[in-house]
C-alpha cells in the first residue's frame, strides 16, 4: 500500500511537515533587505585656498544681495510704493528699480526664465555644475549653516568626537547652540523672503509688534522651517536625491567641459609616502584622504566623475595643500576636460571654449536678450482691450440703424491721470455713446483713466443699417492720448442683419 503524500506548506520544510531526511541540512533564511540606506553623516573639513576663499566671497555677496535688496529705496513718485523691488500683489503689480512690470505682460517673465535657463546651459557646458558649486541657494546656505557648526563644535575631528561622545551638560549645551543660531538664521531668511512681498520697514515694524498679517507669520514659519531642514539637516541629500539638475547636467556637457577631475596619470599607484623615499615608479598621490575629507557631498574624486559632486573644488585646495607639503606640483587635482583628465601629460589639448553647443547657447542668448530689450524698449504705456457682447448680437434701433454692445478697457500705464479721444474706424457714421457720459452719442467719446488704474466702459457704437455690411465686418477702436497723441488700436466685429 502507498503511503498517502505529506502535503508541506509554502515557505515550509519537510521536516516541519514531518518527513525525515537523511541528507537534511539546516535552510538559510531569507536575507532582509531594506528599500532605504541610511544616511552616513557628512563631516566636511575646512579647506584653506583659492576655491575656498572665492566660495566665502560668493557665499558673502549673495547673502548681501539676499538680505539688504528689500530695503533698498527707489523714488517712483507720490502714492506709487518706494521699494527697489517689490512683488506687489495687492496692486497687482512687480516692480524692479525704474521697470514696472503689470500682469499682462508676464511674458517678460517668461522672458526672463528661458534667459536665465540658456544662460545656465551655456555656464554648464563651460565649466560644468559650476552654478552648484557657488551660487545655487542650497550650496550657500549649507555652506553658512555648516560654518555655524563648525565655530560652535569644532572643525572635522571634533565635530565626529562629539557625535560619538555620550550626552553630558558640555555635549547639550553645544548642541543647543548651534541649532538655536541655525533657527535665528532661518528666521531671517523667511523673513527677509516675506519683505519683498510687502513694504519692508512698515512689515519689519508690524511684524515685532504683532499687527502685521497672519499670512506673513504663516510664510515665515514655511520658509524657516524649509531652510532649516535643508541648510540644517538634510544637506547634501537635497543634491543628491531631491535636485534634478545632477542628471540633467550630463546631457548639456561633453569632453570640452571644464570639470573637478583627479589625473590619474600622475596619481597612479597611489599609496602612502615618508620624507625622503624616492618618488621613481610611484604616483604623486599620497592617500591622505584630505580630498574626501573636506567634499561637502563626502565622495572621492579620485573614483571619477559622480552625481554627487557640485564643482566646488575644494577638494582641489586640499591637494594643491599637501603638494606643497611634499615637494611635488599643485593640481593633481584640478579643472579639466573629460577627454584629457585621463590622458598622459603630452597627451593634453588646449580647453576649447568655442564650440557647437557653446555657440548655440551663445546665440539663443543673444537672440532672446535683444528680443527682450527691444520689448521692453517699445513697450506701450496705454493698453486697450475690447469684448463684443455675445448676446444679443446686435439691435435694430425704430429709425433702422444697427447698434453693438462693447465693454472697453484701457490701461492707463502712467502716473498721471489721462483722457483719451475714443473712435471707431472703418464704419461709416458709426456713433460712439459710454454708459455714464454726458453725451448722447458722437463720431467720438472722450474717457478719462486715473494713474496706474484700468478702468471698463460700456459702450454702444450704432451705425447706419445703409453703412452696415451684411453679416459681421471688422472695425477698429482708436483710443488717442489728447496730451501727447499716443494711439493704441483693437480690432473688433461690428455684427449686422444676415441677408434673408
Amino acid at each position: 500500500m502507498d503511503t498517502p503524500a505529506v502535503p508541506i506548506a509554502e515557505g515550509g520544510s519537510q521536516a516541519a511537515a514531518g518527513v525525515e531526511r537523511s541528507d537534511a541540512r539546516p535552510i538559510a533564511k531569507p536575507e532582509t533587505r531594506s528599500l532605504y540606506k541610511s544616511r552616513d553623516k557628512v563631516y566636511p573639513k575646512l579647506a584653506h585656498g583659492t576655491f575656498r576663499r572665492l566660495k566665502w566671497a560668493v557665499m558673502a555677496v549673495s547673502l548681501a544681495i539676499y538680505y539688504l535688496t528689500p530695503w533698498i529705496r527707489w523714488d517712483r513718485g507720490a502714492d506709487l510704493p518706494n521699494q527697489a523691488v517689490l512683488i506687489d500683489f495687492p496692486g497687482r503689480r512687480f516692480y524692479f528699480f525704474f521697470i514696472e512690470i503689470w500682469p499682462q505682460e508676464v511674458y517678460y517673465l517668461t522672458g526672463l526664465l528661458i534667459l536665465a535657463s540658456l544662460i545656465l546651459f551655456l555656464v554648464t557646458s563651460l565649466a560644468g555644475r559650476v552654478w552648484c558649486g557657488y551660487t545655487c541657494p542650497q550650496t550657500v546656505w549649507t555652506d553658512l549653516f555648516v560654518a555655524v557648526e563648525r565655530f560652535v563644535e569644532g572643525d572635522r575631528n571634533a565635530r565626529i568626537r562629539l557625535d560619538r561622545a555620550p550626552w553630558t551638560a558640555g555635549k547639550l549645551g553645544r548642541k543647543a547652540a548651534k541649532h538655536v543660531i541655525w533657527v535665528m538664521i532661518a528666521l531671517a531668511t523667511g523673513g527677509a523672503w516675506v519683505f519683498y512681498f510687502g513694504n519692508a520697514p512698515e512689515l519689519a515694524r508690524g511684524l515685532v509688534a504683532g499687527e502685521a498679517p497672519i499670512v506673513a507669520y504663516l510664510f515665515i514659519g514655511i520658509f524657516s522651517a524649509t531652510t532649516y531642514a535643508l541648510g540644517g539637516i538634510a544637506r547634501e541629500q537635497v543634491c543628491t536625491y531631491m535636485c534634478p539638475w545632477p542628471r540633467i547636467q550630463a546631457a548639456l556637457q561633453d569632453e570640452y567641459s571644464l570639470v573637478v577631475s583627479y589625473h590619474p596619470d600622475r596619481g597612479e599607484p597611489r599609496g602612502a609616502h615618508k620624507k625622503g623615499e624616492s618618488w621613481d615608479a610611484r604616483g604623486h598621490c599620497i592617500d591622505c584622504n584630505q580630498c574626501v575629507a573636506v567634499c561637502p557631498a563626502g565622495i572621492d574624486i579620485r573614483d571619477g566623475q559622480q552625481l554627487e559632486c557640485i564643482s566646488c573644488a575644494l577638494c582641489i585646495d586640499a591637494c594643491n595643500g599637501v603638494m606643497k607639503k611634499v615637494g611635488l606640483p599643485p593640481n593633481l587635482i584640478s579643472y579639466d576636460t573629460l577627454n584629457t583628465a585621463t590622458s598622459g601629460e603630452g597627451m593634453r589639448q588646449k580647453y576649447r571654449f568655442v564650440r557647437p553647443r557653446t555657440m548655440i547657447y551663445a546665440t539663443l542668448i543673444v537672440v532672446v536678450g535683444l528680443v527682450m530689450l527691444g520689448a521692453l524698449l517699445t513697450r506701450s504705456d496705454l493698453d486697450v482691450t475690447v469684448q463684443r457682447d455675445r448676446t444679443p448680437l446686435f439691435v435694430a434701433l425704430s429709425d433702422g440703424s444697427i447698434r453693438n454692445g462693447y465693454t472697453i478697457k484701457i490701461l492707463n500705464k502712467s502716473h498721471d491721470t489721462r483722457t483719451f479721444d475714443l473712435r471707431v474706424l472703418g464704419l461709416a457714421g458709426a456713433t460712439v455713446q459710454v454708459v455714464g457720459a454726458d453725451d448722447t452719442g458722437s463720431a467720438r467719446a472722450v474717457l478719462s483713466v486715473a494713474p496706474d488704474k484700468l478702468r471698463s466702459f460700456r459702450t454702444y457704437v450704432t451705425a447706419p443699417l445703409t453703412s452696415v455690411p451684411t453679416g459681421s465686418s471688422t472695425v477698429r477702436f482708436s483710443v488717442e492720448d489728447q496730451a501727447d497723441g499716443t494711439v493704441a488700436t483693437y480690432s473688433g466685429v461690428f455684427r449686422g442683419p444676415e441677408n434673408d
